[in-house]
């Protein structure tokens, strides 16, 4: 532990340019599926924005509680059923799914694919729950 401190005291420059790298990675790479979003600008998007939510969750957790107006489209199916989200490239998407981590996935895919204006809900389905926000059942 000595010898980290003493190299970091010899090394700031060194050191402080890693952790600057370090930050620009996480942020391209949380950036790559798409910008996250809070529950209520999802609200406001939907409302005014004419955007479409896309719920990547399965069809047994889909139907257990959804956001209103939102598409099943379980994650699972996106190698079969990808080409079916066209019908939305002109639109705001949202994703959607339990925690947030599928949808960067598949929003990086959807980026390659021509969307434009893709987003996620930063913490998923349990984030909107968590705010006390109405789910379809």
């Amino acid at each position: 532990m000595q010898q980290v401190i003493e190299f970091i005291s010899q090394h700031p420059v060194l050191v402080g340019l890693f952790f600057t790298l370090v930050v620009a990675l996480i942020i391209t790479e949380r950036k790559k599926g798409g910008e996250s979003i809070t529950a209520q600008t999802l609200v406001r998007l939907v409302n005014k924005g004419n955007a479409v939510v896309i719920d990547l969750r399965d069809k047994n957790e889909y139907t257990t509680g959804h956001i209103a107006g939102a598409v099943s489209f379980p994650y699972t199916s996106y190698a079969s059923r990808g080409d079916e989200l066209n019908t939305y490239k002109d639109r705001p998407v949202i994703l959607v799914c339990k925690i947030g981590q599928h949808s960067s996935a598949i929003g990086s895919k959807l980026i390659k694919a021509g969307f434009a204006d893709m987003k996620r809900l930063s913490g998923g389905m349990t984030e909107w729950v968590g705010a006390g926000l109405p789910v379809i059942k």
